[in-house]
């Protein structure tokens, strides 16, 4: 099992200082991965959860994180691929890549946001269609020395598109999605998969099984697929108890035992992300947040 860190890019704990000191001691402690993640806006309106309120962008977030670590992998949990032009996300993932020198990792969703859709100018309908597109032509970009694509909704003419990645033949490609049609997906076209902060950890099991089936079924080796989870973490003094207990949320020791599970259903990298713990996100006194992320990094290093 390998043990992330997800960066500290939400809410009031989102500093430079505070980025550059949980990932350089994440980097420090043996962590084997620091993620970031996405969301454009928050409609006034309505009230996603505090995580979603304030978020920095995950890219130069990660290209930050890059300059103040020398090992630990780089991943972004997840990018709205129907927010972009595919030729312009390959450019910055590839700068990522290389000047990391060749840890980034990257996941790739479908966005779920009507505002954001709106705001970006892109139609929500098929979705899975032009994601599925989206990754084709990625790869293409990223190993076709003259790339030339020609798709329902993207296309590139022929062309050489440098610098290519240093890892080969490109970084990972780990999706999200959680309907069963997104998880055969991902068997089909995908390195991984990566769970959202929703994913009932209790019986993610079944749906990483699902995911493994439509990979034997379309003769890939379901074996070294990688199987993400977005870790809500809260970490608490006394252990905690009661039939609600929620898996990551207790003492080091519950932690570490639920992390156990989460290996014998088939997961294969847990990061623990504070941006969803709102004694973090919205403390008031930022001094409180770094503690409590320091805690974490201590406790719970691999």
């Amino acid at each position: 099992m390998r043990i992330g860190l997800g960066l500290p890019v939400s809410g009031t704990w989102a500093t430079p200082g505070t980025l550059r000191h949980v990932a350089s001691r994440a980097d420090e402690l043996g962590f084997d991965s620091l993620w970031a993640f996405q969301r454009l806006l928050h409609p006034v309106d309505q009230d996603w959860g505090s995580a979603y309120h304030s978020v920095q962008d995950p890219l130069t977030s990660l290209a930050f994180a890059a300059a103040v670590t020398s090992r630990i992998r780089l991943g972004v949990a997840v990018l709205m691929a129907p927010y972009y032009a595919p030729i312009v996300l390959a450019k910055a993932l590839t700068t990522v890549d290389v000047l990391s020198g060749g840890r980034l990792d990257v996941g790739i969703g479908l966005g779920w946001s009507a505002q954001e859709f709106s705001a970006v100018g892109v139609p929500m309908e098929r979705r899975g269609a032009r994601a599925e597109e989206f990754v084709a032509c990625l790869k293409a970009i990223w190993t076709q020395p003259e790339v030339e694509f020609h798709g329902e909704f993207y296309d590139v003419p022929l062309s050489r598109v440098e610098p290519k990645p240093v890892q080969s033949p490109y970084p990972p490609l780990l999706m999200g999605g959680g309907a069963e049609a997104a998880l055969k997906r991902i068997g089909r076209i995908a390195d991984g998969w990566i769970s959202s902060s929703r994913t009932d950890l209790t019986t993610i099991g079944e749906s990483i099984d699902v995911v493994r089936v439509a990979a034997t079924e379309a003769g890939r080796d379901p074996d070294v697929l990688r199987f993400v989870v977005r870790g809500v973490v809260r970490l608490t003094a006394q252990p905690t108890s009661g039939e609600a207990r929620i898996p990551l949320q207790g003492d080091a020791g519950q932690i570490r035992a639920d992390i156990d599970a989460l290996a014998a259903q088939g997961v294969t990298e847990v990061f623990l992300d504070l941006n969803w713990d709102d004694s973090t996100v919205g403390a008031a006194d930022p001094d409180a947040a770094l503690a409590n992320a320091d805690a974490v990094l201590t406790q719970l290093a691999p």
